[in-house]
């Protein structure tokens, strides 16, 4: 539909000029006679298009999971004041200051205005909203409770967010040792070892292995590393480039499983937030077999993915979800069990609510010790490196120190 300018006149003969929108100039005149208006001139507005900016281009200024948190909970708090959905949201896209997401809300109140649902307009932006958002959105506008919806959303976008920071502080530690380390190996290549290796030249000395195998690495750096940075380009293109596959993302997402001490916790994590997904659209009517489609979708693995649409096609050929539960071999006994007694007394959602909540719990647990767990294998790496540049550099130096005596 088109936005239309218009003049007209009353039957009093009074001016008036507004703007419709319509599906065309006839439909806007239509309306316009129906309302007792003359009209005297139609035309169509055009569009300005906003150059699209960098940022927007590589993807960034997106909403951030902390700003549909936010607008869940105030759209719930709005929707029980008894405001009006488009006053409600014009007073959210004046306040905020996100400009993709003030793009979206004003995208949305055209919708409503043209008389469209709001999952309608939001269904636009499907990068921002995931699957599970909308299919509750939908289910919300057609029972006619939008305030519970959006408070289903803003708990469950609470919960998923602190399952993803749990996540990232797993594995934020150990990610910065290694870049750490890899860093000071660079700088010790090329900036400390030459040094020592020429010192080592002028004397003649009878060099340790340990020695020769520094040396010959610093060497191969000074010497090659335009190559070296050229490989690595290549390799961390190659591997991007792999990544954006659906083979290649389904391998790393099972692989994340196997990394020691942190897959673990990717696993559990990726399992709360698939059961906390399927528990909330069971929580909000959607059919059995779309609610797994839906969650496939939402888990953000896809190894767990297909897991899941295995789940529903056994759903579909008419067996329980314990049974393919049971064959994904994703769930331990305990939470297998679980779903079985939910299937049994009809409270499956009521269940899956406590699995993920024992899955949380875990997580926790894990993160918590964590540190401890991969403190001592950190250690005996930078142990390692520190034992080999002792090795390599003092004992020659030992040794000139010997014969200048």
């Amino acid at each position: 539909m088109a936005r239309y300018f218009y003049k007209g006149r009353t039957a009093h003969g009074n001016a008036v000029e507004n703007i419709m929108e319509a599906a065309s100039e006839d439909a806007v005149a239509s309306q316009l006679i129906n309302s007792g208006i003359t009209p005297v001139e139609i035309a169509i507005v055009k569009e300005q298009q906003k150059p699209v900016s960098l940022k927007r281009m590589l993807g960034l200024g997106k909403p951030k999971t902390e700003e549909l948190i936010l607008f869940s909970k105030q759209m719930a708090t709005l929707f029980k004041a008894g405001i009006p959905i488009t006053r409600a949201m014009n007073g959210l896209a004046q306040t905020t200051h996100n400009e993709y997401l003030k793009e979206i809300l004003q995208y949305c109140i055209r919708q409503l205005e043209a008389g469209k649902p709001l999952s309608v307009g939001l269904s636009k932006y499907p990068n921002v909203f995931p699957g599970v958002f909308l299919s509750v959105m939908k289910v919300g506008e057609s029972t006619g409770h939008l305030d519970e919806a959006f408070e289903q959303l803003s708990f469950y976008l609470e919960r998923d967010k602190m399952i993803r920071d749990k996540i990232k502080e797993a594995t934020r530690y150990p990610t910065f040792v290694i870049i750490f380390l890899a860093a000071a190996f660079v700088a010790l290549n090329i900036f400390v070892i030459p040094v020592f290796a020429g010192v080592f030249a002028k004397m003649s000395l009878d060099l340790p292995f340990y020695t020769q195998i520094l040396i010959t690495t610093s060497h191969l750096f000074v010497t090659y590393w335009p190559w070296i940075l050229a490989a690595a380009a290549v390799v961390v293109l190659s591997v991007r480039q792999y990544i954006s596959t659906d083979v290649g993302r389904f391998n790393l997402d099972r692989g994340k499983f196997k990394i020691p001490y942190v897959g673990d916790i990717i696993h559990k994590a990726v399992l709360a937030r698939f059961c906390r997904s399927f528990a909330l659209t069971q929580q909000s009517g959607v059919p059995l077999i779309q609610s797994l489609g839906m969650v496939a979708n939402a888990v953000g693995n896809s190894f767990v993915a297909e897991r899941v649409n295995h789940m529903r096609t056994g759903v579909e050929r008419g067996d329980t979800i314990t049974n393919t539960a049971t064959a994904t071999g994703l769930f331990t006994p305990l939470v297998l069990q679980m779903i079985a007694v939910g299937e049994e007394t009809g409270q499956v959602d009521e269940m899956l609510t406590k699995v993920a909540e024992f899955y949380e719990e875990e997580v926790n647990y894990k993160i918590r010790f964590l540190s401890a767990q991969i403190e001592p294998a950190l250690i005996l790496i930078i142990a390692g490196m520190v034992l080999v540049l002792a090795l390599g550099i003092f004992l020659p130096m030992w040794d000139l120190i010997g014969k200048l005596k």
